[in-house]
């Protein structure tokens, strides 16, 4: 079982923070996305805990997390900045990141920042930078795939789910994309989570803070530089997990990982987007065979 710490950061600001394991063993950090907390990884904290000592956050702005005002508070700097933090907080100088969605997102940047403290990556359905803004430029499928992002960027969004309520953004959102038989037990978590004062913009903020330009399908825009440059390539082992039935990251978001990331390893999974607790078995052993073979 994990334990939910709250823990105050250099950054300024305090998340709980559950862990598990030997605090002596080699570390893991698991980052959760959205709409989550560290229940992304309720079935991984207690298999990796009997060999590594696990920390996984909610993210600023998630849950009873600290959530400071104003978008620019989600940059994705600042969740690097508090990963950083926290390490430093449990004395851990090294360590390996585990990243699913938004938490994958920071692991990225935090791998290409601070490849001295990150020894391993594992990243789950989460996009390299490069490649999904390539891919939202020339992929008219993922494009459309990733409107949605659109909407959660429009500063009325508040006022609609106020309107209908948030068990009924629940069902019309977030539950229409994963197996509800797998949902229903959460259902009370998630809309306690989301229902914190400043929550949903706080959880919607990082969508608006991000530089990632979407377009409309049919809009015309001006191509970043970043995008047909040379990339800084990912420096540690990598181990990318992908639920092949995603249907906001396609898997045109594998091709041309590997110019990114020379030491690549990709195992594609039978699931959807959440794939770590839509197919946890298949996850972890994933997980344990890589880790094993990289000690």
């Amino acid at each position: 079982m994990s334990d939910l710490h709250r823990i105050p950061l250099a950054t300024g600001v305090s998340l709980d923070v559950a862990t598990a394991g030997d605090p002596a063993a080699p570390a893991l950090f698991f980052l959760h996305g959205f709409p989550e907390s560290h229940r992304t990884w309720r079935h991984q904290l207690p298999e990796f805990a009997r060999s590594h000592f696990c920390v996984a956050p909610d993210q600023r702005g998630f849950a009873r997390s600290d959530k400071p005002g104003g978008i620019d508070a989600y940059t994705p700097d600042r969740p690097v900045a508090d990963l950083v933090a926290l390490a430093d907080h449990f004395g851990i100088d090294r360590f390996t990141l585990v990243g699913h969605d938004w938490g994958g997102a920071i692991a990225w940047m935090a791998a290409l920042q601070h490849p001295d403290r990150i020894e391993r990556l594992i990243i789950l359905n989460a996009p390299h930078p490069q490649i999904f803004q390539r891919t939202l430029l020339d992929d008219p499928a993922q494009r459309a795939a990733s409107q949605y992002i659109r909407a959660f960027r429009n500063p009325d969004l508040e006022k609609h789910i106020d309107a209908i309520g948030l068990a009924a953004f629940f069902d019309t959102s977030f539950a229409k994309h994963v197996d509800r038989a797998l949902l229903a037990p959460e259902k009370a978590a998630y809309l306690d989570e989301w229902g914190q004062p400043g929550a949903l913009t706080a959880m919607l903020n990082w969508y608006r803070a991000s530089a990632i330009v979407v377009p409309a399908p049919d809009e015309q825009v001006e191509r970043p530089a970043f995008v047909d440059a040379p990339f800084p390539p990912i420096a540690m082992p990598t181990l990318v997990i992908w639920g092949i039935r995603d249907g906001a990251l396609l898997p045109c978001q594998l091709n041309g990982l590997e110019a990114v990331v020379p030491d690549l390893t990709v195992e594609r999974i039978d699931a959807g987007h959440f794939v770590p607790w839509e197919a946890p078995e298949a996850v972890n052993a994933a997980m344990r065979a890589w880790l094993t073979a990289r000690p």
